[in-house]
């Protein structure tokens, strides 16, 4: 496994930080496009609609009553997932390019 560098651990560190301090700060407004779907009076149509499925829709943890809690746990989550797929697609980049020099 490839060392990660002091520099992405420590602007790991700093996302989750913001995550946990700013998470409890969120707006429980709808976002732009579903006060829209309000206002025409058709978001109620597209209720078990879901073009993908989410393992924690609407910012929520299944089974955690603490909302508070269930947005910095589904804020954690998504930072580290896209640290992960961030990661493997640069791999992939550098893998590439290093192929495509080699040959």
């Amino acid at each position: 496994m490839p060392k990660i560098k002091k520099e992405v651990i420590i602007g790991i560190f700093i996302a989750l930080l913001i995550v946990v301090i700013l998470a409890p700060l969120a707006s429980s407004n709808p976002d732009g496009l579903e006060r829209v779907a309000e206002d025409l009076a058709f978001l109620e149509r597209a209720d078990g609609r879901e073009v993908i499925s989410s393992p924690l829709p609407d910012y929520e943890v299944p089974g955690l009553e603490n909302k508070t809690l269930a947005g910095i746990l589904a804020g954690i989550t998504g930072t580290l997932l896209t640290f992960a797929l961030m990661m493997i697609l640069a791999k992939l980049i550098a893998t590439s390019k290093k192929n495509k020099q080699m040959s």
